[in-house]
């Protein structure tokens, strides 16, 4: 059994610039901020970017990290659209491939049982085959002569997610409402980097949860990061819900102000620290 334990830095240092880079997640929630962050002190550039887009997108695109984003939505829940990814995309700065949901959780299935398409209805009859003119169609070799999307695989180089829970090993635990796709993302990846609020022995996994919220199995699982807090702004539940307070800051502030504040120190304790001086100041 391998010891998969990494800092932040640690994981950065494996990506590189130009890489296909998957978020998992949905909108703003669950998401890998702290390695988000960790992306921001960094060096890397011209990053594609496979994501149920949140402000993992919105950092990335406002610093001028990302060349492309692959995504069903970008979007802050509370918060219809991510404020930095609309600027990037009115000002032309980011290419976008926008998909159905369903066309991108296929592009996921394609990509883990290695496939080069699987075929979707989704897609037929709406302007996601006019704003992806490169998508094409397949017709099913059966008597029913039916028509599909064939949507490409999302294949990744890396993935980062985040668990409530993981032991050393790279076993993963959501305790939360909903898995999203995070295990399509690292099965999908060709290294997976999971950061999780806890790091437990691997007996504690399944002693006080059902065995089904062991969503990621240590085989697809490159490194492990235990970043308490690493979800912020967005929720981790139930270990807690998004700040909604942070998230209407980091939506109106100017980005220049923003950025200096909470996202000029060296590692992710500044940064949750420059969080907890904001929070009382607002008291």
């Amino acid at each position: 059994m391998t010891d998969k334990t990494m800092t932040p830095e640690q994981v950065v240092a494996h990506l590189r610039s130009g890489m296909t880079l998957g978020i998992g997640g949905w909108g703003s929630r669950r998401k890998p901020m702290a390695l988000v962050r960790a992306i921001l002190r960094s060096g890397l550039t011209d990053l594609t970017v496979i994501s149920y887009g949140g402000p993992d997108v919105g950092l990335l695109v406002a610093v001028g990290k990302v060349r492309k984003v692959v995504a069903a939505f970008t979007t802050l829940d509370s918060i219809p659209l991510e404020p930095h990814f609309r600027t990037a995309r009115q000002s032309g700065a980011v290419e976008l491939m926008e998909i159905d949901e369903a066309m991108f959780m296929w592009g996921l299935h394609a990509a883990v049982n290695r496939l080069p398409f699987l075929p979707v209805r989704a897609g037929i009859g709406s302007d996601v085959m006019r704003v992806n003119p490169s998508l094409k169609t397949v017709t099913s070799p059966y008597g029913d002569g039916e028509r599909f999307v064939a949507m490409p695989a999302l294949h990744m180089d890396a993935a980062l997610v985040h668990m409530n829970r993981a032991d050393r090993l790279g076993n993963g635990q959501y305790l939360g409402p909903d898995p999203y796709f995070d295990d399509l993302f690292c099965e999908a990846a060709d290294a997976a980097y999971v950061s999780c609020e806890q790091l437990v022995e691997t007996a504690e996994l399944t002693k006080t949860a059902a065995p089904q919220t062991l969503l990621l199995k240590r085989h697809s699982v490159t490194g492990v990061i235990e970043t308490p807090n690493g979800a912020h702004f967005t929720s981790c539940a139930p270990d807690y819900d998004r700040d909604e307070a942070f998230q209407k800051a980091y939506a109106t502030t100017p980005w220049p102000e923003f950025a200096e504040r909470f996202l000029s120190g060296g590692d992710e304790k500044a940064y949750q620290s420059a969080v907890q001086t904001w929070h009382e100041e607002q008291k």
